[in-house]
């Protein structure tokens, strides 16, 4: 199943849905990235929800200067139908991410951006109804402290609390819940795992509006779940 096919079959599925199917295949944490939070088009509401392979940006502190230093500005190559993913150094004040970088990628055709870091220009994120999700907002560029290095390499997410790397072309999923990534190589197999669990636990949530147990609906209804 190529991406395209992939990312058609998730639009059905919510991040926790994603995330429950990552867990059956031994994916820490399920997929989740922790504390990326929807900012744009809305903050953490409403129906918004972006599915796609991702584009990886790194930034790197102005004093890395065996980095490597591209050529070019990264937004301009972005990819149609991918998400951005910005990856930026852990504990950064700066914004790395602004209105003028969205509005390239809404032109682009990009589905949305996730930021690992601060995003700005919050308005005009909106005004274009295009969807961001960052750790927190601020208002300075960042070119004071960091510079992009690489674009499409693996990228580190800069948690204290989390050990996870995102590479190009893994499937981000975002929407209200959180941001999950998907690994490229695992993308089918999760897809095929999330159907009979999302059915059984709407039979659980149906037996429930009927006055009967969670432990009773569970027992009957994810017995027959589907597994790896």
């Amino acid at each position: 199943m190529n991406t395209k096919a992939i990312v058609k079959g998730l639009q059905a599925y919510t991040s926790c849905d994603v995330a429950d199917a990552l867990l059956k295949l031994k994916v820490p944490h399920g997929g989740f990235l922790a504390g990326l939070t929807m900012w744009s088009p809305k903050r953490q509401e409403g129906q918004t929800k972006i599915i796609g392979p991702a584009y990886t940006v790194k930034y790197v502190r102005k004093s890395y200067d065996n980095e490597p230093k591209p050529a070019g500005h990264y937004i301009d190559s972005v990819p149609p139908e991918a998400v951005v993913f910005i990856s930026a150094p852990a504990r950064m004040i700066n914004a790395c991410y602004g209105g003028l970088m969205s509005k390239r990628a809404n032109y682009q055709g990009a589905v949305g951006t996730v930021i690992d870091g601060r995003l700005r220009d919050l308005q005009e994120h909106r005004d274009l109804e295009y969807p961001v999700f960052a750790r927190d907002i601020g208002t300075t560029a960042p070119q004071e402290v960091v510079r992009v290095s690489e674009t499409n390499t693996p990228v580190r997410l800069n948690s204290e609390d989390q050990d996870a790397v995102i590479h190009p072309g893994d499937i981000i999923v975002g929407d209200i819940n959180g941001v999950v990534c998907i690994p490229q190589f695992l993308a089918e197999k999760a897809l095929d795992l999330m159907q009979s669990q999302v059915d059984a636990d709407e039979k659980v949530a149906a037996d429930i509006e009927k006055g009967r147990t969670v432990a009773e609906a569970m027992k009957e209804h994810r017995a027959n779940v589907k597994q790896p």
